[in-house]
């Protein structure tokens, strides 16, 4: 099974609350085998389409570093929560370094506008 399609199923099945997991049979995770299938034929269908794969990783990676900021943002705030994560909140060294990567982050995802 491709990495990717796997990794999917896991991802989606999780989101939707469906049986997941390569050791249940097809009929017992449809959902799950269902997401699988339909990756896959996404990836073989790539193949027919005239797109060159080193632009398509470019534009990934560039669209990754914007969607990143965000995130990281997002994860900054829940784990300085302590309401939140309770006692396993982030020590004050961690959230330093992680708010400073999502500051460089947020430079680097600008900077790549100015041209």
């Amino acid at each position: 099974i491709p990495v990717l399609a796997g990794s999917a199923a896991y991802a989606f099945a999780e989101t939707q609350d469906w049986k997941a997991g390569l050791d249940h049979k097809p009929w017992e995770a449809v959902g799950f085998y269902g997401v699988i299938v339909a990756a896959t034929l996404f990836g073989l269908s790539l193949e027919f389409v005239p797109l060159d794969p080193v632009k398509a990783l470019f534009w990934s990676a560039v669209i990754n570093g914007f969607v990143a900021v965000p995130i990281m943002i997002a994860m900054m705030m829940v784990v300085s929560s302590k309401k939140q994560m309770k006692e396993f909140t982030a020590p004050i060294a961690m959230k330093i370094c992680g708010w400073a990567a999502s500051g460089v982050m947020g430079v680097a995802a600008v900077a790549m506008l100015i041209d």
